[in-house]
């Protein structure tokens, strides 16, 4: 069997259904063109795999017996932005296809998301482009700059700069942005960024985050530019374009 091209053996796919015809369905198809797949059927032995095997990309079912979809996300993203991991590319599957559904998969953390019933060349389309999404931005990136849409950090001058326009900002506002910079398009908690930007013994004014994020917003906007920083109400905040 030929091997697919836009595969490296490090990109073994996890499948997370409980639905054995669909997950069935999925493997046949992944295997044949060349993936290493695997499969579980509820969302704590998903958690348990996650944390002792990460694969290069998951598959995951919204519905599923024991922890749901959406709190698998949203555990991946905060083990993500607490230990600086890369992020896991997430493709969602589901059955509900209504706008907010939609929306509140993506919030959660997951990168992609296909309505059941579902072709197999659409979702074979989808896991490819992530996983070439995923291999640019490891392959393109350097160590010392973190960047996105048309914002750049340099880790070693400390410098922004955003359409070339450079941008100043305070140690506070340099290290909140550098955090959202390490985690694009994932939903971090409030309490999570308090604790990495200003530490477990942080006493000071209970508003300081919400300040400081209108404080980056305006240096990041200043000349016009569409918002980055976007609030997810009752969850944190998330760098996006929208």
């Amino acid at each position: 069997m030929a091997q697919n091209p836009e595969r490296t053996d490090s990109q073994a796919i996890l499948i997370v259904e409980d639905e054995p015809a669909i997950s069935g369905f999925i493997r046949r198809g992944l295997i044949f063109e060349g993936y290493a797949v695997d499969v579980v059927a509820d969302g704590r032995t998903a958690l348990e795999r996650l944390r002792d095997d990460r694969p290069g990309l998951l598959i995951l079912d919204l519905m599923l017996p024991g922890v749901d979809g959406l709190e698998i996300c949203r555990r991946v993203r905060a083990a993500e932005a607490d230990g600086d991991l890369a992020p896991l590319p997430i493709l969602m599957l589901t059955a509900r296809d209504t706008v907010q559904d939609r929306v509140t998969g993506l919030e959660a953390g997951a990168d992609d998301y296909l309505v059941k019933p579902f072709a197999f060349e659409e979702l074979l389309a989808r896991v490819r482009a992530l996983l070439r999404r995923t291999a640019i931005q490891q392959t393109i990136a350097p160590a010392n700059r973190l960047s996105f849409d048309d914002l750049e950090l340099d880790l070693t001058a400390r410098t922004v700069h955003r359409r070339g326009r450079e941008i100043t900002l305070t140690v506070r506002e340099y290290d909140l942005l550098t955090l959202f910079l390490r985690h694009p398009n994932q939903v971090l908690p409030r309490g999570l960024i308090m604790s990495r930007v200003w530490g477990d013994d942080f006493f000071g004014d209970s508003n300081v985050l919400e300040v400081t994020v209108g404080n980056l917003r305006r240096e990041l906007e200043a000349a016009g530019e569409p918002r980055l920083i976007q609030t997810v109400r009752g969850a944190g905040y998330v760098l996006r374009r929208v």
